[in-house]
């Protein structure tokens, strides 16, 4: 007997797709009929479009926003064994992305109200091995340009952007991507800016740090059958280009849609802070691009995060987990950290709930996982 289907799920990605189904359609059309998939004329659009509107000069498509990371730190120079700092509680791909380039991960703390790199915590995990870091715009939200750029001055540090989940978002005048020497992204079909399938880029605004990226992709291959490096196969095929291609003029309205639905979303629980239920907290105004919407759910709450998901999963309301495992506390990467090593993150996993989020979410929508959230709280 099959289940009934939620009364507000967590992605409804047929809203963005149906409006703009035909052109998809023609698009991908176009494609078979030249039968041209792989390196070919509509990722170098794609290539060119989104490197414009996140505002540098080179993008380099990718198989994944994990081979955006692993070959983007390999043609920045990263070395076996260098050290690279992440947050602890980023997706595991940040460091597995790390450990594919050799390097090694160094995990510090985040900001309990933001979820973000703790940049005060991260002062403590330099050392001489340390040549970049990765700072994660999670959740939609970019990490503090300004901060970035001093605290990498001060230490001599590359900035390599985890902008996964920030497509076009904003702070401080920078866009996702534009802050330091390169940045990847991730088309995951979720994400604000999504592909039918998996697919990544790195983006530049350095000219020989994007022609490696090209060769390393390609099978370490700048021509044809002339390997200079040791590289992989890992190209963004035209066929997801191309769709990516329909999609990214309509993605700051999508953007706006969700800033929209998080304004919703702030002003319903505002009341509901004294009882536990506290969104991570925005830095960024309207430079947040929400790709997700996550709540604290604090030891205020008369319920725990893991109650309250049972419930609102009762009253037909799917909601996420992003995420309940920081990396040090993988079974496979213990080696890491220990338990106790990141409070702020450890605590942060077993709080947040990811909230209902995608252009479309109607304000009727978002009342109902509200009104859902307060009948629980009361039972």
């Amino acid at each position: 007997m099959s289940s009934s289907p939620p009364q507000v799920p967590f992605v409804n990605l047929s809203l963005q797709h149906q409006p703009i189904q035909s052109q998809i359609a023609e698009a991908i059309r176009k494609i078979i009929e030249q039968g041209d998939f792989i390196l070919g004329q509509a990722l170098a659009e794609f290539e060119t479009a989104f490197a414009a509107a996140s505002g540098v000069k080179y993008g380099v498509g990718v198989a994944c926003g994990t081979d955006a990371i692993a070959l983007g730190l390999q043609a920045c120079g990263i070395n076996p064994g260098d050290e690279i700092i992440i947050p602890a509680n980023t997706f595991i791909a940040t460091a597995i992305a790390v450990l594919q380039a050799k390097a090694i991960p160094i995990l510090v703390d985040c900001d309990p109200e933001t979820a973000l790199i703790d940049l005060t915590a991260a002062e403590t995990a330099v050392t001489s091995k340390t040549k970049a870091i990765i700072p994660v715009h999670l959740y939609g939200q970019m990490v503090s340009p300004r901060q970035l750029l001093d605290f990498a001055k001060r230490h001599d540090l590359i900035i390599f952007e985890d902008a996964a989940q920030a497509h076009l978002a904003e702070r401080e005048g920078y866009r996702a991507g534009s802050i330091g020497k390169a940045a990847a992204f991730s088309f995951y079909p979720s994400k604000n800016l999504g592909s039918f399938g998996d697919g990544g880029m790195l983006i530049t605004n350095d000219a020989e740090l994007a022609e490696k990226m090209r060769t390393l992709r390609n099978y370490g291959a700048p021509s044809k059958y002339l390997h200079t490096e040791i590289g992989t196969n890992s190209r963004l095929d035209n066929l997801q280009a191309a769709v990516l291609n329909i999609k990214l003029p309509y993605l700051e309205k999508w953007n706006r849609d969700r800033t929209d639905a998080a304004q919703h979303y702030n002003t319903l629980l505002e009341p509901l802070k004294h009882k536990g239920i506290v969104p991570i907290a925005n830095h960024s105004s309207s430079g947040h691009i929400y790709h997700l919407y996550v709540i604290k759910i604090t030891e205020e709450s008369s319920i725990d995060r893991n109650t309250l998901q049972e419930k609102l999963a009762q009253h037909g309301i799917q909601t996420g987990i992003h995420y309940p495992v920081p990396c040090h506390l993988q079974p496979a990467y213990q080696n890491l950290g220990n338990p106790g090593d990141f409070p702020h993150a450890e605590t942060l996993c077993e709080q947040i709930l990811s909230l209902p989020m995608y252009p479309g979410l109607s304000n009727t929508q978002i009342e109902q996982v509200v009104r859902a959230i307060v009948l629980s709280l009361n039972c």
